[in-house]
Protein backbone atom coordinates (compact mmCIF):
# COMPACT_ATOMS: atom_id res chain seq x y z
CA UNK A 1 0.00 0.00 0.00
CA UNK A 2 1.04 3.90 -0.27
CA UNK A 3 -1.27 6.73 1.14
CA UNK A 4 1.04 9.12 1.92
CA UNK A 5 4.17 10.60 0.04
CA UNK A 6 6.35 13.75 0.18
CA UNK A 7 7.84 15.53 -2.95
CA UNK A 8 10.63 18.41 -2.15
CA UNK A 9 11.48 19.58 -6.34
CA UNK A 10 11.14 22.19 -7.80
CA UNK A 11 10.04 21.61 -11.77
CA UNK A 12 13.02 22.42 -13.09
CA UNK A 13 14.53 19.97 -10.84
CA UNK A 14 12.20 17.30 -12.15
CA UNK A 15 12.68 18.56 -16.02
CA UNK A 16 16.73 17.78 -15.61
CA UNK A 17 15.83 14.29 -13.93
CA UNK A 18 13.03 13.60 -16.59
CA UNK A 19 13.40 15.64 -19.62
CA UNK A 20 10.20 17.27 -19.46
CA UNK A 21 8.69 19.33 -22.44
CA UNK A 22 6.58 21.69 -20.79
CA UNK A 23 4.98 21.68 -17.21
CA UNK A 24 2.50 24.04 -15.01
CA UNK A 25 3.48 27.65 -14.84
CA UNK A 26 3.23 27.63 -10.88
CA UNK A 27 6.14 26.48 -9.40
CA UNK A 28 6.10 23.45 -7.14
CA UNK A 29 6.21 24.01 -3.47
CA UNK A 30 7.60 21.09 -1.30
CA UNK A 31 4.98 18.65 0.50
CA UNK A 32 5.63 16.73 3.21
CA UNK A 33 2.29 15.16 3.60
CA UNK A 34 0.61 14.58 0.30
CA UNK A 35 -2.50 12.30 1.07
CA UNK A 36 -5.43 10.85 -1.01
CA UNK A 37 -7.63 13.20 -2.95
CA UNK A 38 -5.00 16.33 -2.90
CA UNK A 39 -3.19 17.45 -5.85
CA UNK A 40 0.23 16.40 -6.80
CA UNK A 41 3.02 16.38 -9.67
CA UNK A 42 2.56 13.11 -12.51
CA UNK A 43 4.63 12.69 -15.58
CA UNK A 44 3.28 11.26 -18.72
CA UNK A 45 3.97 11.19 -22.30
CA UNK A 46 2.41 11.70 -25.80
CA UNK A 47 4.53 11.64 -29.06
CA UNK A 48 5.36 14.68 -28.59
CA UNK A 49 7.21 14.48 -25.43
CA UNK A 50 7.29 13.90 -21.48
CA UNK A 51 4.57 16.51 -19.99
CA UNK A 52 4.68 17.10 -16.52
CA UNK A 53 1.28 18.02 -15.06
CA UNK A 54 -0.98 18.27 -11.38
CA UNK A 55 -3.59 15.36 -10.83
CA UNK A 56 -5.65 14.96 -8.03
CA UNK A 57 -4.73 11.15 -5.98
CA UNK A 58 -7.35 8.63 -6.13
CA UNK A 59 -8.43 7.56 -10.42
CA UNK A 60 -11.51 7.94 -11.27
CA UNK A 61 -12.64 5.79 -14.17
CA UNK A 62 -13.84 7.35 -17.37
CA UNK A 63 -16.84 5.24 -17.55
CA UNK A 64 -18.23 6.21 -13.67
CA UNK A 65 -20.87 7.79 -12.70
CA UNK A 66 -19.77 9.31 -9.49
CA UNK A 67 -16.19 10.67 -9.12
CA UNK A 68 -16.58 9.89 -5.27
CA UNK A 69 -15.21 6.47 -6.60
CA UNK A 70 -11.88 8.17 -6.74
CA UNK A 71 -11.19 8.28 -2.80
CA UNK A 72 -10.82 4.31 -3.45
CA UNK A 73 -8.91 3.93 -6.29
CA UNK A 74 -5.13 5.52 -4.47
CA UNK A 75 -3.86 1.98 -5.13
CA UNK A 76 -3.75 -0.38 -7.90
CA UNK A 77 -2.24 -3.80 -6.93
CA UNK A 78 0.45 -4.88 -9.79
CA UNK A 79 -1.43 -8.37 -10.21
CA UNK A 80 -4.68 -6.79 -11.47
CA UNK A 81 -3.87 -3.85 -13.20
CA UNK A 82 -4.34 -5.53 -16.53
CA UNK A 83 -8.11 -7.21 -16.01
CA UNK A 84 -9.63 -5.20 -13.61
CA UNK A 85 -12.23 -2.96 -15.28
CA UNK A 86 -10.81 0.21 -13.00
CA UNK A 87 -7.42 -0.33 -14.54
CA UNK A 88 -7.06 -2.16 -17.54
CA UNK A 89 -7.94 0.63 -20.04
CA UNK A 90 -5.41 3.05 -18.46
CA UNK A 91 -2.67 0.26 -18.16
CA UNK A 92 -2.36 -0.08 -22.16
CA UNK A 93 -3.08 3.86 -22.75
CA UNK A 94 -2.51 6.19 -19.80
CA UNK A 95 0.20 5.39 -17.89
CA UNK A 96 2.18 7.49 -16.04
CA UNK A 97 4.67 8.42 -13.32
CA UNK A 98 4.89 9.82 -9.88
CA UNK A 99 8.05 11.53 -8.75
CA UNK A 100 8.64 11.63 -5.04
CA UNK A 101 10.90 12.00 -2.39
CA UNK A 102 9.79 9.69 -0.14
CA UNK A 103 6.78 7.78 0.50
CA UNK A 104 5.25 6.14 4.35
CA UNK A 105 4.26 3.52 5.54
CA UNK A 106 3.34 2.12 9.16
CA UNK A 107 4.74 -0.39 11.38
CA UNK A 108 2.38 -2.29 13.72
CA UNK A 109 3.10 -2.10 17.22
CA UNK A 110 1.01 -4.47 18.61
CA UNK A 111 -1.15 -1.36 19.64
CA UNK A 112 -3.13 -0.07 16.36
CA UNK A 113 -3.31 3.40 17.97
CA UNK A 114 0.62 3.71 17.69
CA UNK A 115 1.60 2.38 14.79
CA UNK A 116 4.90 4.06 14.16
CA UNK A 117 5.59 5.22 10.83
CA UNK A 118 8.72 5.61 8.19
CA UNK A 119 10.03 7.37 5.41
CA UNK A 120 11.20 5.53 2.57
CA UNK A 121 13.45 7.38 0.72
CA UNK A 122 17.01 7.25 -1.22
CA UNK A 123 19.80 8.02 0.98
CA UNK A 124 21.29 10.52 -1.23
CA UNK A 125 17.92 12.58 -0.85
CA UNK A 126 17.09 12.38 -5.14
CA UNK A 127 13.46 11.91 -6.34
CA UNK A 128 12.49 8.59 -7.34
CA UNK A 129 10.21 7.42 -9.70
CA UNK A 130 6.76 5.66 -8.68
CA UNK A 131 4.69 3.72 -11.65
CA UNK A 132 1.01 5.00 -12.01
CA UNK A 133 -1.85 5.23 -14.39
CA UNK A 134 -3.96 8.20 -14.62
CA UNK A 135 -7.73 9.18 -16.14
CA UNK A 136 -9.54 11.83 -17.61
CA UNK A 137 -13.25 12.01 -16.45
CA UNK A 138 -15.53 14.58 -17.98
CA UNK A 139 -18.81 13.38 -16.14
CA UNK A 140 -18.80 16.71 -13.67
CA UNK A 141 -18.78 19.82 -14.16
CA UNK A 142 -15.38 20.50 -15.23
CA UNK A 143 -13.02 17.59 -17.02
CA UNK A 144 -11.37 15.94 -14.04
CA UNK A 145 -7.93 14.83 -13.89
CA UNK A 146 -6.69 11.68 -11.57
CA UNK A 147 -4.22 9.16 -10.87
CA UNK A 148 -3.12 6.22 -9.03
CA UNK A 149 0.07 4.57 -7.22
CA UNK A 150 0.91 0.83 -8.59
CA UNK A 151 1.77 -1.30 -5.37
CA UNK A 152 3.33 -4.70 -5.58
CA UNK A 153 4.81 -7.36 -3.14
CA UNK A 154 7.07 -5.81 -0.25
CA UNK A 155 10.89 -6.17 -0.81
CA UNK A 156 13.65 -6.90 2.01
CA UNK A 157 13.66 -3.32 3.17
CA UNK A 158 9.91 -3.06 3.56
CA UNK A 159 9.06 -6.53 4.85
CA UNK A 160 9.89 -5.62 8.63
CA UNK A 161 7.35 -2.80 8.16
CA UNK A 162 4.60 -3.59 5.78
CA UNK A 163 4.21 -6.00 3.14
CA UNK A 164 3.32 -4.40 0.21
CA UNK A 165 5.44 -0.93 -1.51
CA UNK A 166 4.80 1.03 -4.17
CA UNK A 167 6.03 0.22 -7.51
CA UNK A 168 9.39 2.19 -7.77
CA UNK A 169 10.85 2.50 -11.43
CA UNK A 170 14.16 2.86 -12.07
CA UNK A 171 15.33 5.89 -14.31
CA UNK A 172 16.32 3.35 -16.98
CA UNK A 173 12.91 1.51 -17.43
CA UNK A 174 11.25 5.39 -17.62
CA UNK A 175 10.61 5.41 -21.67
CA UNK A 176 9.61 1.93 -21.37
CA UNK A 177 6.74 2.73 -18.95
CA UNK A 178 5.88 6.37 -20.22
CA UNK A 179 6.12 5.28 -24.11
CA UNK A 180 2.11 5.67 -25.59
CA UNK A 181 3.73 3.11 -28.13
CA UNK A 182 4.31 0.07 -25.79
CA UNK A 183 1.01 -1.49 -25.56
CA UNK A 184 3.01 -5.22 -24.58
CA UNK A 185 0.97 -6.20 -21.47
CA UNK A 186 3.72 -8.40 -20.82
CA UNK A 187 6.52 -6.09 -21.14
CA UNK A 188 4.67 -3.96 -18.93
CA UNK A 189 3.80 -5.98 -16.34
CA UNK A 190 7.64 -7.32 -15.95
CA UNK A 191 8.04 -3.47 -15.01
CA UNK A 192 5.49 -4.14 -11.80
CA UNK A 193 8.11 -5.87 -9.55
CA UNK A 194 9.22 -4.85 -5.96
CA UNK A 195 11.94 -2.51 -6.49
CA UNK A 196 16.00 -3.62 -5.07
CA UNK A 197 16.48 -1.76 -1.96
CA UNK A 198 20.31 -1.13 -2.50
CA UNK A 199 20.53 2.92 -2.18
CA UNK A 200 17.28 3.18 -0.46
CA UNK A 201 16.39 3.62 3.35
CA UNK A 202 13.78 3.36 5.83
CA UNK A 203 13.86 5.62 8.89
CA UNK A 204 11.12 6.43 11.65
CA UNK A 205 9.39 9.73 11.35
CA UNK A 206 7.02 12.13 13.17
CA UNK A 207 3.19 10.79 13.90
CA UNK A 208 2.54 13.96 12.87
CA UNK A 209 2.28 12.49 9.53
CA UNK A 210 -0.80 10.24 10.51
CA UNK A 211 -3.37 13.41 10.25
CA UNK A 212 -3.68 14.72 6.50
CA UNK A 213 -3.73 18.42 8.42
CA UNK A 214 -0.14 18.88 8.94
CA UNK A 215 2.66 19.36 6.34
CA UNK A 216 5.86 20.67 7.35
CA UNK A 217 9.40 19.68 7.90
CA UNK A 218 8.57 18.45 11.18
CA UNK A 219 7.47 15.13 9.50
CA UNK A 220 10.21 14.23 8.52
CA UNK A 221 11.65 14.35 12.25
CA UNK A 222 11.28 11.34 14.42
CA UNK A 223 11.59 13.97 17.50
CA UNK A 224 9.64 16.67 15.45
CA UNK A 225 6.08 16.06 17.18
CA UNK A 226 3.61 13.47 18.07
CA UNK A 227 -0.31 13.24 17.93
CA UNK A 228 0.16 11.54 21.11
CA UNK A 229 1.67 14.21 23.87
Amino acid sequence: MCGRFTYRFTWQQLHRLMNLIDWPGEELRSRYNVAPTQVAPIVRADANGRHGAMLTWGLVPFWAADASIGQRMINARADGVASRPAFRDAFLKRRCLVPVSGFFEWRSSGDAKRKQPFVIERVDQQPFLLAGLWERWTKGEAPLETFTIITTEANALLEPIHDRMPVIVDACDAEAWLSPSNTDAHTLQGLLQPADPSGFRARPVSTLVNSPKNDGPAILDPNGGTLFG
